[in-house]
């Protein structure tokens, strides 16, 4: 399983724009093609900071999201709301107990 994670900050008077957005899409981005699982965190202590997690198949099954219209879509609309640069991370994920 292949796991991406991303930090966003966002400008305070921005934020609801940004959930909004997300709200309206999220659903179309865990339907894409092996997308496994899309989760959205906040920063329990800077509330202008927020992460997503996504889970997929392979690395290339993120790629081929990344090369999305639905993606650019949505990023295009979100970077624009940032008030510094996002981190991304990818990581293969080892264990998980539930």
């Amino acid at each position: 399983m292949f796991v991406r994670i991303v930090k966003m900050s966002f400008q305070p008077e921005k934020i609801e724009e940004f959930l909004a957005n997300f709200n309206a899409k999220k659903e179309f981005i865990r339907k894409s093609p092996s997308c496994r699982l899309l989760e959205l965190y906040r920063d329990k202590t800077n509330s202008d900071i927020f992460f997503t997690y996504s889970y997929w198949e392979t690395e290339q099954d993120l790629e081929n999201y990344r090369n999305s219209d639905l993606f650019k879509g949505v990023w295009a609309q979100t970077k624009i709301l940032f008030n510094d640069k996002p981190l991304a991370w990818s990581v293969d994920k080892i264990t998980s107990l539930i």
